[in-house]
């Protein structure tokens, strides 16, 4: 087993014959670069916006990990499922979600994702199978656990893709969550995205382990692989297998996803220069980027040029400034939109919404 403290690439291996990646088109591979590249303008230009104080509450920076959720996503099928915890744009947009939506919800406008109320934190878009965005630490696994266990309930062949922190797995119903993820062999694909840092404490400092964070899995009689993040091949070749595993097998899986985020735990992080050096921050950018090794793969593969890749870049930044504009020009919630939301019944003027017996049939 790799030490997980080394810097990536752990192998020099080439996962671009692996089975699932064999299939992929030119314009599939130059669509997850279009993909990558809209995350990172999005979030790029979305905290200009926060710093102009056009936005609040917490702002969650997914720019260095972009490859993990876009790899992840590329799998999904028709009865897949996905949920992830609060640094969530990035995943918002590789399963569809429109940049409109996404920067509306950071404003708190009612054209948001979220009517508004969610923000940063609470992107869902329940008609492309992803249930959000979740703000408690681990609180999502129990969920992604329950979006397993219907898709087996119902008989239908999908799996549920559950994202985490690393920070997450120290969190109780993280393990209970695997328990009986494993003991009810539930279709379920934990996926730790381990970028080093839990908020501003380092992995070795708030975790114990013994080669890597995924190994606790075997504790429960669970698959486990460990995966270089920056390496979209590699990404997509691992993943499927557990959620192969997950659809054919209904047996549950934990990845341990490596990658790094260049920015702090979110932009209230005020010392996130400071726990880590700007020398480890400037070697990730500068050897370790995704979306620039994912560049020079397709320019190697013939596939995409630098001037290609720069016009993408250009596109991706026109789209958002349109979405800012978006958002700018949409209307707030009003005080009465406090009250909707909260009760399925309520809103849908049912029997028990109207007496108060939302539990109960007597």
């Amino acid at each position: 087993m790799q030490d997980p403290s080394a810097e990536p690439p752990f192998a020099a291996m080439d996962f671009s014959s692996s089975p699932v990646n064999r299939g992929l088109s030119p314009q599939d591979k130059i669509d997850f670069y279009r993909t990558m590249v809209r995350i990172r303008r999005f979030e790029h230009l979305a905290l200009g916006q926060y710093q102009k104080d056009k936005m609040g509450g917490f702002l969650h920076l997914y720019i260095g990990q972009e490859s993990v959720a876009v790899g992840a996503v590329s799998l999904m099928g028709e009865h897949d499922h996905v949920i992830t915890a609060y640094r969530d744009h990035g995943h918002a947009l590789a399963v569809g979600m429109s940049m409109d939506e996404c920067m509306a919800e950071l404003f708190g406008k009612v054209t948001g994702c979220s009517k508004g109320k969610g923000g940063s934190m609470h992107f869902f878009a329940p008609d492309k199978n992803f249930w959000g965005g979740h703000g408690i630490v681990a609180g999502q696994t129990p969920l992604g656990l329950g979006l397993g266990y219907a898709l087996k309930y119902q008989g239908l062949p999908g799996c549920a893709l559950c994202f985490l922190g690393d920070g997450a797995i120290n969190q109780g119903v993280f393990h209970e969550s695997l328990n009986i993820a494993s003991l009810f062999e539930i279709p379920v694909v934990y996926i730790i995205e381990n970028n080093g840092y839990s908020m501003g404490t380092s992995q070795t400092r708030s975790s114990a382990y013994r080669d890597c964070l995924a190994q606790r899995a075997e504790a429960y009689n669970m698959a486990w692989d460990l995966v270089n993040g920056e390496d979209l091949y590699e990404v997509r070749a691992k993943t499927h297998i557990a959620m192969e595993r997950a659809r054919k097998e209904h047996r549950p899986s934990l990845l341990e996803i490596q990658t790094y985020r260049y920015y702090g735990h979110s932009v209230a992080d005020a010392n996130a220069d400071k726990y880590r050096t700007p020398e480890e921050i400037g070697r990730y950018k500068t050897y370790h980027d995704p979306i620039r090794l994912w560049e020079r793969r397709l320019i190697e593969e013939g596939h995409l040029t630098a001037e290609e890749a720069k016009a993408l870049e250009k596109e991706a930044t026109k789209e958002t400034a349109k979405a800012i504009k978006f958002a700018e020009s949409s209307l707030p919630p009003t005080a009465d939109d406090i009250l909707h939301d909260v009760y399925w019944e309520v809103d849908e003027d049912t029997e028990a919404g109207n007496t108060g017996r939302h539990f109960f049939n007597d």
